[in-house]
């Protein structure tokens, strides 16, 4: 019994500025900074390969003093109304009504909700009362493709099921405003606030690419390289300068044995789904595979227009590749990375 995602939808805050924009906002926080610190933050911003960035706050806001508290019950209640727009949307593009899903996956990492996010959405879109729900909250970045394997697994022991993942995230309310480190300037610079919702289903007369294989790859000793320290101002960002290099020597491990037992190399790859992470890491990617003859344009596009928006950001990649109407047989690989340290790959085939 195969297991197909029926729809991805993405959903964007109604806030948004490009990154010209964001700069006076940058020179008026960094303004009791040294000069030449000053323009190194700025350079970091205007090189982090992100035009334009959307939050569910304004941009004076994010530079006002606000607490912990009043920033997170911003992030609840406009991200429960992102996730709400984007299932809606995603059910729309399935020709589907909420109460026809059977398994909720919400995923979220950057802010804090009990009762969690899918309890709000079961309630104010009369979802079944027998629904299964699964909150995901620790896995950053990766919780996307987390999630869609979590589904996969639910409907392969479950035939004639829907299930939905739904990822949205707020960066922008853990920023740090006394906190003038260069890891808290670099996630400033590389990450925006976005949601997403991906349906997936195992019945057999509904359409989509369909999931051939998935597995997840732990890195050893690397807690430490990518997270949050929860402190009185918030959710502090951790992120260690050695993380695109540690992906870059761990990428064979990675790709090739998920693929070997697949009975593919990466040349049977048609499209590569990938999150994009940041400037460094795409470049390392990039440097990997496009001796290869392998692009990741979408991923490139996706940090361009919306910076990294943690979980959600690789579902706008895949909704891209979804929007194409990719000839039968193709195949991609999507892959996601995240604290731990570790790496999620689905492997797909239109």
């Amino acid at each position: 019994m195969s297991v197909k995602i029926t729809a991805v939808a993405k959903q964007l805050p109604k806030y948004t500025r490009t990154t010209e924009e964001i700069v006076p906002y940058l020179k008026l926080w960094l303004s009791g900074q040294e000069e030449r610190f000053q323009r190194k933050a700025i350079k970091i911003f205007e090189n982090a390969g992100v035009d334009r960035r959307y939050s569910i706050m304004d941009a004076e806001d994010v530079f006002l003093h606000t607490s912990f508290e009043e920033k997170n019950d911003v992030y609840i209640q406009e991200c429960t109304k992102l996730a709400e727009q984007a299932l809606v949307k995603a059910l729309n593009k399935a020709n589907l009504k909420a109460n026809e899903l059977d398994y909720i996956i919400t995923v979220s990492c950057t802010g804090i909700m009990i009762p969690s996010l899918d309890a709000f959405l079961i309630n104010s879109l009369q979802m079944k009362q027998d629904i299964v729900r699964l909150p995901v909250t620790e896995m950053g970045c990766a919780a996307g493709v987390s999630g869609m394997i979590y589904a996969k697994n639910f409907l392969q022991a479950n035939p004639n099921k829907r299930a939905v993942v739904i990822a949205v995230e707020s960066p922008t309310a853990t920023f740090q405003l006394e906190d003038f480190s260069m890891v808290n300037i670099v996630s400033a610079a590389i990450f925006g606030d976005g949601a997403s919702a991906v349906i997936l289903s195992s019945y057999e007369d509904e359409a989509g690419p369909k999931i051939i294989d998935e597995a997840m790859y732990h890195f050893y000793d690397a807690t430490h390289m990518m997270g949050f320290k929860l402190k009185n101002t918030g959710l502090q960002m951790v992120l260690d300068k050695s993380v695109p290099e540690t992906i870059s020597n761990h990428f064979p491990n990675i790709i090739h044995p998920f693929l070997e037992r697949n009975q593919l190399t990466i040349e049977d790859i048609d499209h590569l789904v990938f999150h994009p992470g940041g400037k460094k890491i795409v470049q390392t990617v990039e440097a990997l595979f496009g001796s290869l003859g392998k692009n990741i344009d979408d991923t490139k596009e996706v940090l361009k227009l919306y910076g990294n928006m943690s979980s959600a950001t690789v579902l706008y990649v895949l909704e891209r590749f979804m929007d194409k109407q990719l000839p039968k047989g193709d195949k991609g690989l999507l892959l996601s990375f995240g604290p731990g340290f570790s790496a999620q790959r689905i492997l797909l085939e239109w």
